[in-house]
């Protein structure tokens, strides 16, 4: 299963949401959901993956980055 969109999936705290501002010529906005493009968000990402699936990895699957075997 490929995972290529599951950083969207992650929610960023409201609380953090300004530090992911950015200006545009309609106005400043700021993330939601996690961007793939932060500089945390692979490992934020894979630490998810291990959390949900850690019954089953080693055994019946594998998870590496975006990618779940």
């Amino acid at each position: 299963m490929d995972g290529f969109s599951g950083y969207n999936q992650i929610l960023i705290t409201p609380e953090d949401q300004h530090k992911t501002s950015f200006i545009t010529p309609w106005g400043t906005f700021c993330y939601r959901v996690m961007p793939f493009g932060l500089k945390n968000a692979g490992a934020t990402y894979q630490r998810a993956m291990t959390y949900i699936f850690h019954d089953l990895l080693h055994k019946t699957m594998e998870d590496y980055v975006d990618d779940l075997l």
